[in-house]
Parts: C-alpha cells; structure tokens; sequence
C-alpha cells in the first residue's frame, strides 16, 4: 500500500503517460491489486486491472462442481457490480476519469471471465478510468479509487462478511436446478419446460427485464401439465412441451411472441428474480427468420429451394444480398449444420412464400423453387428428429401438421389440439398436408477459406466486439442484430476472439470442426485462453456454438463451399 502511494505521490500532476509506472502487484488491505494496462490517455479505452483476494472463506460447496462455480462467478461478478455503485463516486475530471467498472451481466447466468473463483482465492477483473486534470495525473482522486473505494468494494462484495451468503445459496441452488431439468428434457421426450408462476412478459422493447405491473403468471394448461424432480427445490409443476410439432396460435396481444421469445431464451439459466428461472429449453434450440440482405456463403439450401432460374444450383448458394425466403433457408441449413433438435419460428419474422403457397399460387406459379415450411416441418422431425415450435396468427394450414396446438387467450394458455382438429374438418385444408413430396436431409458440411477473412487495419490486426450486434473484422463490420439469442456484449467479444483466431490460422477447415474445436477449448482452457488479440481477459462471457456459426456466416468476405 505504501508503495503505491509512493508511486501516486511522485507522479502526481506529471502528464498522463506517468501512470504507466503503476503497472505491477500490490498488496492491499487483504487482496493484491495487479495493475495490468494502462490507458494511454483519459479518453483512452479504461487500464485494466484485477483484485484477487488473499484467500477464499465461502462456503466451498458454492462452487463445489462447474455448474454451481459458474453460478457462483455469476453471482459475485453482479456483487462487485452492485458495490461498485455504492462505493465509487465516478466522474472525475477530464474522459473517463473516476469510473471503476467490472462486466455488465444480461438477465441470464454466463460462464465470465470477469470473475475467477478457485479453493483459494477469488479474482475479480475490472476497468478502471484513472483521474485526470486535463492530461496530467489527479494523483489525490486516484488514491481515493485505489486505495478507498476499491477495498470498500473487495470487503462488501467478496467476503463473507459483506454478501448475503444465503441470498448466494439460493442463486446457486436455482441454477443448478434449472441446469438439471435441461439436461433431463431429452429422456422426458421434451423440448421445452415452463413451470406454473413463470413472468413471461418483459419490461419493454429495450429491456430484458420481467415487466413488473400487470404481468399474468403463467398456468399450464392441465393436458399438458408435467411435473419434475429437481435437487434443490424439489417438486415442479408446469407446461411440458413435447418433441415433434408445436403449434402455437392466439388473437394479436394475446402473449404468443412472448411465450416464444421465453422459450427462445430458455437455452440459457437466468438469475433469481427474473421470472423465467424455470423456463428451460434445449439447449440448441434455434430461432429462426428471415433477414433480408444478409451475405449467404456456400451453403446448402437444396433441401428447400431447389434449382434456381438459369440452372444456378443451391447445393452450395452464395449470395451478397439474400431474399427473405432464401436467407430463412440459409438460416435453417446453417442452424442443421451446427446441430440443433429445435426450431423456433415466428409468422411475424418470417418470409410469408417461403412459410406457405396456397393453391391458388401453386396452380398459377408452376416454376417455384421453393418448398414452403409447412410441407417440410413433418419431414424435419420424422427423418432428422428436429422438433418445430411455430407462432402462427392467419395460416389456419399450419394446423393440419401439428402435434398440439397451444391457444393464447388474455396470457393463458390452453389446449387446443382437439379443438384444432375439428377446424380441420369443418374446413379442409385446399392443399391437403402430405401431398407435397418434400424431403429434408441434412446440409452438406462446408469448408471456410479462413484467407478470406481480412483482419488487416493499418499496420495491426484486429478481431473485436464493439457491442451485443457488431464485432470488427479488420475493416469489416460483421452486423448480428438478428441473433436474437445473443444475450451480452460479453459473448460477441468473444466470438469475435475465436473467428481472429480461425482466420490467423489461414486454413480452409469444416464450420462445425472450427466452432466445436474452439469451445472444446475454451471449456479445457477457460475463456482467458481467447486473449490474444486484447490484452485483458475480463471482458467475455461464453457464446453457443449456435451464435459462434451465425457470427462467422454472416462476414461478407467469407468464402466457403460445400464439399
């Protein structure tokens, strides 16, 4: 402590680059402080430091397998956040100066590199803005920040004596539940899980928050009522949704997008108070729309478009600017590529030509290409086993494909299969299901020509996430605003890591061999593996293979062929 007081004292109001002097360790008031990059001016990115306690005194069955460590990451990353609130006053001076930040966590529960937790010791990674007056050192507000709001911090948000270790207990325990009715979804026959009490209904547009006044609880309906064994909390009742085809239908306002987009997000564990604690879905699951104007690279579309005019082939299509009905395509292939058992599906988001042609349109239009979804949502479960969960407001045809029918009525659900199945022969399908002749089999794998991936900026090379919807690529801008699973900023810095990575490699190799190489050693190696192309590792959380693929799909310089 004396010798960073020290080193504050003699460059205080020296020009900024004295800082510089700080890098290294010291030992504070019970943790060691390591000062690992300083900024090069106050409106320079933040230093990057990190604060490890001396010693770990929690309870250590916290963190005593690696869902639980996580959870437990989770929760002390969100505790030094909360600290950080209280304790540090923040603006000071010129840029940046005065702010000490630590990894905004989403609503969901993430593996983080913002927080390290072993037997021994707990290691929290954070920014720091040091004080400025104009481009000189404010040595005093610095003192302040290092050596009096930082331990405040470190005593109130990683001891025991600071956290509620009970309210810690309880974010752990709800993790792990809900971890383990995931892992049991497949032996269940299941797909997805809703418990009864569920909020489904989030803040606002803007905010993934549960919406506090007015939100309905969610009540399965008695048909498809499931109750589990999980091995915290014991007995839970609510809505199981089972493999094949599920329909989901109900009057515009009714809460069908939102029961989508909560199973949508079911693929990750949420923090307690979020509502949708037990809402579980497998952890592959796929949300899929159109997106008009993406890039398409090699990519097998011949399942569902077949030749296009000219003799162009869809066995390997590539494309600058993709239709709304091909770019839904390449997402299905792409999502098949990587592995998924499910798909998500909206009629809102979605390519009306590619969901449906009526038989008006199939008599009038001979040469159509496409095989519209619904002659293919049978064929993907009953020969690739991958199950469909489809919002439908005005295409009555979709109920001649489904399993079930979930109706929604003022937020409640209910059953509607029987009833679905009357409709069916009050009013007979014009096109009856099963007459087309479509057959689904799985894309041909790709290989993608890392040398088309340019890092090259200037004389560095860069491969970095700016926030949750883009990562720079050299002076490529790779947009990812329509990965509605990507849940923070954390996981795009991430992916971006991972396709630098792929393209230094300069290697032509298969997507699924590139993603599934790059997680498998991220779970050996931890996330800090990926720091190579910024010096601090706190500043990632883990993607799924699922975004990892889409990410490095939608680069616009990429090349790739099937083969």
């Amino acid at each position: 402590m004396q010798r960073l007081q020290t080193i504050l004292d003699r460059i205080d109001h020296k020009s900024y680059g004295a800082y510089k002097d700080l890098q290294g360790s010291y030992d504070l008031d019970g943790f060691t402080l390591f000062v690992d990059r300083i900024q090069r001016d106050p409106f320079a990115p933040p230093s990057l430091i990190r604060a490890r306690t001396y010693d770990n005194r929690f309870d250590p069955a916290l963190f005593e397998n690696p869902v639980r460590r996580v959870a437990f990451e989770d929760f002390l990353t969100r505790s030094v956040e909360n600290a950080l609130r209280r304790a540090v006053k923040g603006n000071r001076g010129s840029g940046g100066s005065g702010r000490i930040e630590i990894q905004r966590a989403s609503q969901v529960v993430l593996p983080r590199s913002s927080m390290v937790v072993t037997g021994e010791h707990i290691e929290a990674r954070m920014a720091v803005g040091l004080p400025a007056r104009g481009r000189t050192v404010d040595a005093r507000a610095a003192q302040a920040m290092l050596l009096e709001e930082l331990p405040r911090v470190m005593r109130e948000a990683l001891t025991p004596a600071g956290v509620d270790v009970e309210t810690a207990r309880r974010h752990v325990e709800t993790v792990e539940d809900a971890d383990h009715l995931r892992q049991q979804l497949p032996g269940l026959g299941l797909i997805a899980f809703v418990a009864d009490g569920s909020v489904l209904p989030r803040e606002s547009g803007a905010s993934d928050r549960p919406l506090r006044y007015g939100a309905v609880p969610f009540e399965s309906p008695e048909e498809f009522r499931v109750t589990v064994e999980l091995p915290n909390r014991g007995s839970v009742s609510g809505m199981g949704i089972t493999e094949g085809v599920t329909v989901i239908v109900g009057g515009g306002f009714h809460g069908k997008s939102t029961l989508l987009s909560a199973l949508a997000w079911g693929v990750y564990d949420h923090t307690v108070g979020d509502g949708r604690e037990y809402v579980v879905t497998r952890a592959d699951a796929v949300k899929i729309r159109a997106e008009d104007g993406r890039s398409v690279a090699g990519v097998d579309i011949s399942g569902m478009i077949g030749e296009l005019p000219g003799g162009r082939s869809t066995t390997s299509f590539s494309t600058s600017n993709a239709s709304g009905s091909t770019s839904q395509a390449a997402n299905i292939a792409e999502a098949l590529e990587i592995g998924t058992s499910l798909l998500l599906l909206d009629e809102d988001t979605s390519a009306t030509n590619f969901m449906i042609r009526d038989e008006r349109m199939r008599e009038l239009v001979e040469k159509e290409p496409i095989s519209p979804f619904i002659d293919l949502v049978r064929p993907l479960y009953d020969s690739l086993g991958v199950s469909t969960v489809v919002v439908v407001g005005g295409v009555g045809d979709y109920l001649d494909v489904a399993d079930r029918v979930i109706l929604l009525e003022d937020y409640e659900p209910r059953d509607a299969t029987q009833r679905a199945r009357e409709v069916r022969m009050s009013f007979p399908a014009r096109v009856p299901p099963g007459s087309s002749e479509a057959t689904v089999t799985q894309p041909r794998g790709r290989r993608l020509q890392a040398s088309s991936i340019d890092l090259r900026r200037g004389k560095r090379e860069t491969a970095r996430g700016k926030d949750l919807d883009t990562i720079e690529l050299g002076r490529e801008r790779v947009e990812l605003s329509y990965l509605e699973q990507l849940a923070e900023a954390g996981q795009t810095e991430a992916i971006a890591r991972i396709i630098g990575e792929f393209a230094a490699g300069n290697e032509s190799r298969v997507v699924a061999e590139v993603v599934r190489e790059a997680l498998d050693s991220i779970t050996k190696n931890g996330l800090d593996s990926l720091g190579s192309f910024r010096g601090h590792p706190g500043e990632m959380s883990l993607p799924r293979a699922q975004e990892v693929s889409a990410a490095i799909n939608r680069v616009r310089s990429l090349q790739a062929a099937t083969g």
